[in-house]
């Protein structure tokens, strides 16, 4: 019977949460449903390579439905991975075929060297198919002269050209990382900006709401402080702890994971600052809509777990045409892209100006947004 009486309650205490009903049955469905579309998406991954000096007969062997192909002129290979974000730039000299991989995407890098081997493995095979379809010429040839000779009426078969198939030397170099690279070499730039987001995002937010909760927030109301000031406040508070945070993640992945950074460190620490805002911000406007700490927890499935998915994971450009605008929507798209651009290809913030106005932005936003809900709770 207790045991009766206690699923009643809690039965009872669902039902009049119609928030904690809804986050908990729709939420999951909205996931899914995102997570379908996503996966909906052409799959077939595309690289970008550049070619100058190449043998014609390399590059109409190369599988174009896969690679782009870009015929560049005598720019330095580096600069125009960095300038044009090619996958590869593939010169030749005499025999042998140089590669250099941009080395930013692991499944890019795969794809052009596969490609490239597979287009000189038909070349020989092409040549050593000629090469067996000469003999055979020459064999028969040779039979008839055979057979003429017997009959008293010899004669000279004519002989036949070899085959001269080049037999291609491909060296490969790689502009970022190294032959040892993996995937979570390019993940890692997209989980430092999800990290920082995720937890700032999480422990503002939940401690607003411990001081909503609690009536603290209702006091500091009640006094002449300005809203401006207790949103400048918990930002500038909250912001110290950010910071050090971030300075913590950087340095774990640089000594730990010993990733290579071919752009500024202060670079990415301003991303990563301005993510960490951006996210607090967010988490302080979204702690005013829930009313326990649980509820606060419930909407991570909704303001975070979709973003990940737009932060480069799925390539964006390879999606649903509709999926793609909703990207331009989620501040840590912003993120991953500034900070993959900075760690992965050297990018100064120059480049990448666009992303530091669009996180500025949603900080405004956010900020503005928390001034307006914070009069809710003001109560004199």
């Amino acid at each position: 019977m207790r045991v009766n009486a206690l699923i009643s309650r809690i039965f009872k205490e669902m039902i009049r949460d119609k928030r904690t009903l809804a986050l908990m049955f729709i939420a999951p469905l909205f996931i899914m449903t995102l997570i379908f579309f996503l996966f909906q998406s052409n799959t077939n991954t595309k690289a970008d390579l550049g070619v100058r000096g190449v043998d014609t007969s390399v590059v109409r062997d190369l599988d174009t439905d896969r690679i782009r192909l870009h015929h560049v002129g005598k720019e330095d290979p580096t600069m125009l991975i960095k300038d044009h974000d090619y996958a590869g730039i593939l010169t030749q000299k005499g025999n042998k075929l140089t590669l250099l991989l941009a080395n930013a995407d692991q499944g890019k890098s795969a794809l052009l060297k596969q490609g490239l081997q597979a287009a000189t493995i038909k070349l020989k095979m092409q040549a050593a198919a000629t090469t067996i379809k000469n003999q055979a010429t020459a064999l028969q040839k040779l039979a008839s002269a055979l057979q003429h000779s017997t009959r008293g009426t010899a004669q000279v078969a004519g002989s036949q050209p070899a085959s001269t198939a080049t037999h291609y030397r491909i060296a490969t170099y790689y502009r970022y990382g190294s032959a040892n690279s993996t995937y979570f070499d390019t993940l890692l730039p997209i989980l430092i900006g999800f990290i920082v987001f995720f937890f700032v995002f999480l422990i503002s937010g939940i401690a607003l709401l411990r001081e909503r909760t609690t009536g603290t927030l209702d006091r500091l109301l009640a006094t002449p402080v300005r809203r401006g000031e207790i949103i400048s406040g918990y930002l500038l508070g909250y912001g110290i702890f950010a910071v050090i945070q971030t300075i913590l993640i950087v340095g774990y992945a640089l000594f730990v994971f010993k990733i290579q950074i071919l752009g500024s460190i202060a670079a990415i620490f301003l991303i990563n600052l301005l993510l960490a805002i951006t996210a607090l911000s967010l988490g302080l406007l979204i702690s005013t809509f829930a009313n326990t700490e649980f509820q606060m927890l419930q909407f991570i499935p909704l303001v975070v777990v979709p973003q990940i998915f737009f932060t480069g994971l799925i390539p964006v450009n390879q999606m649903l045409g509709w999926l793609q605008p909703i990207a331009r929507l989620m501040p840590l798209y912003y993120g991953a892209d500034a900070l993959t651009g900075i760690i992965a290809k050297g990018q100064s913030l120059s480049v990448l100006y666009p992303d530091v106005i669009a996180l500025l932005g949603f900080f405004l936003l956010f900020l503005s947004l928390n001034l307006v809900t914070m009069r809710h709770y003001r109560q004199v």
